[in-house]
C-alpha cells in the first residue's frame, strides 16, 4: 500500500498481512498484523451502518483510508438500473487511489451493526474477486469487533492518499451474470436462482421502490441473507451455514448458481456464504437483479405462495 498522510490526531501506522487471510479475518488476527508492510485497510462505513466519513475521522483501525461504500463508486447506474458494476477503468482507478495495488492483501471494515451492513462488505469483496484480486478478508464483525476491545488501538482524522498505486485487473467473468443470462437460464433445470430478499418481498407483497413490478424471477428459491446471521449481527459458524443451504445446491447438481436480491447488495452477502465461506462453485451474482430484471416489464415475474416459498420459511425459523 502507498504511503497515506493523516491529518490532525492520527497514529503513524504502516499495516499489512503477510499472506491472505481468507475470507474473515477476526479482530484479534488482525491486530497482531498491524505492523506488517503491505496491508490495505478499507473502511467502508455508510449510512446503511450510520456511518460517515465524520464516524470515520472520530475513530478507526489504524492504517485504514475510507471509502464510502453507497458514494465512492463502488456501484453505479446503468440504463436507470441502480447498483451496477461500474466499468473496468472506473473501478481500477477507484482502487488505486485508495492506494492499493495488486500486491496488496486487502482487509475490508463495515460498521458491523448487522445483516444488511455486511452486505456492503460482501460487495466489495465480490468486487475484488470479480477483479481477480484473491488477497482481500472482510473483518469479522466489522468496526463494533474492533472497538469491542477497548486496548486496541485507534485512528483519528481524515486520511489523505498520498501516492496513488497502479491496480490492474484480471477480470473474471464466471462471478457475474448478465440479465440476458438470467432469462436464458428460466428453463435450465441445471440453473438454481437464490432470491437473497426478505419474504415479502419474496412473494410480491412488497417492492423495492426501483423495481418496476414486485415478485421474484420464476423459479427462484427464497432464502433470506439474514438467515445466516446471529444475533450479533456475525455470520453463524460454518457448519450452521451449510445447513441452511437449500438442497438444490447443496446437492451439488446445479451447473448455475444466480444470487439475487433487488440491487445486488443482499445477493452478494449469499454469494459470498456459499462460494467464500462454503466453497460451491459456480456461484454468480446478478448484479442487475430486480431492478434489473423488472425494467422490462415484459419480463416474467412469479408472486404469491409457490412451493419452494416452504424452503424461504423454513430457513428463516429452523426449529419452526
Amino acid at each position: 500500500m502507498r504511503p497515506v498522510s493523516f491529518l490532525p490526531f492520527a497514529i503513524a501506522l504502516v499495516t499489512a498481512l503477510p499472506a491472505a487471510a481468507g475470507p474473515l479475518i477476526d479482530a484479534d488476527s488482525l491486530e497482531t498484523r498491524l505492523q506488517d508492510s503491505d496491508l490495505a485497510i478499507i473502511d467502508i462505513r455508510n449510512d446503511i451502518d450510520g456511518g460517515s466519513l465524520e464516524t470515520f475521522a472520530k475513530g478507526h483501525v489504524p492504517g485504514a483510508v475510507y471509502s464510502n461504500y453507497l458514494q465512492a463508486g463502488w456501484r453505479t447506474v446503468v440504463d436507470g438500473v441502480v447498483g451496477m458494476t461500474p466499468g473496468i477503468d472506473v473501478l481500477e482507478a477507484l482502487i488505486g487511489n485508495l492506494g492499493i495495488g495488486n500486491d496488496d492483501d486487502v482487509v475490508i471494515v463495515h460498521g458491523g451493526v448487522g445483516p444488511s451492513d455486511f452486505g456492503s462488505a460482501a460487495r466489495v469483496y465480490w468486487t475484488f474477486r470479480y477483479l481477480g484480486h484473491d488477497r482481500v478478508s472482510i473483518l469479522d464483525g466489522g468496526y463494533n469487533a474492533w472497538i469491542a476491545d477497548p486496548s486496541r488501538p485507534l485512528e483519528t482524522g481524515e486520511v489523505v492518499v498520498t501516492e496513488p498505486d497502479i491496480f490492474d485487473a484480471d477480470i473474471r467473468p464466471g462471478l457475474l451474470v448478465t440479465t440476458e443470462e438470467v432469462a436464458a437460464s428460466l428453463n435450465d433445470p441445471k440453473t438454481v436462482r437464490i432470491d437473497a430478499r426478505p419474504e415479502k418481498q419474496y412473494r410480491g407483497e412488497e417492492k423495492h421502490g426501483k423495481a418496476l413490478a414486485a415478485g421474484r424471477i420464476p423459479g427462484s428459491i427464497g432464502v433470506e441473507q439474514a438467515v445466516f446471521f446471529g444475533d450479533d449481527g456475525r455470520l453463524l459458524p460454518r457448519e450452521v451455514l451449510e445447513s441452511l443451504v437449500p438442497d438444490a445446491v447443496s446437492s451439488g447438481e446445479a451447473d448455475l448458481v444466480i444470487s439475487y436480491c433487488n440491487t445486488g447488495h443482499w445477493a452478494a452477502t449469499n454469494w459470498f456464504v456459499l462460494s467464500e465461506m462454503l466453497g460451491y462453485h459456480r456461484v454468480r451474482l446478478y448484479d442487475g437483479s430486480m431492478t434489473g430484471w423488472t425494467a422490462d416489464v415484459s419480463r416474467p415475474v412469479s408472486t404469491g405462495a409457490d412451493p419452494l416459498d416452504v424452503i424461504g420459511r423454513w430457513l428463516a425459523d429452523p426449529t419452526g
